[in-house]
């Protein structure tokens, strides 16, 4: 289906690997946090926190593409 390989499409199924990802990481930050690499576990969580900052605009952005059905 062509409309499978829109650009929208791509899009939020990159967003979706994005957010795997982030929940994968979360998970390794928590058993590193627990050995005792707080300040690793701290770096980890800002990097997150940006990743969570941009999701917000990143969503926005693809329900505009997809109303205009750009792709």
């Amino acid at each position: 289906m062509p409309s499978d390989y829109s650009l929208s499409d791509v899009l939020e199924r990159l967003f979706e690997n994005q957010q795997a990802l982030e929940a994968a990481i979360m998970e390794l930050t928590l058993l590193i946090e627990e050995q005792g690499a707080q300040e690793v576990g701290g770096n980890v969580r800002g990097a997150l926190w940006s990743m969570g900052e941009n999701a917000g605009h990143i969503k926005q952005g693809l329900a505009r593409l997809k109303k205009l059905d750009i792709g």
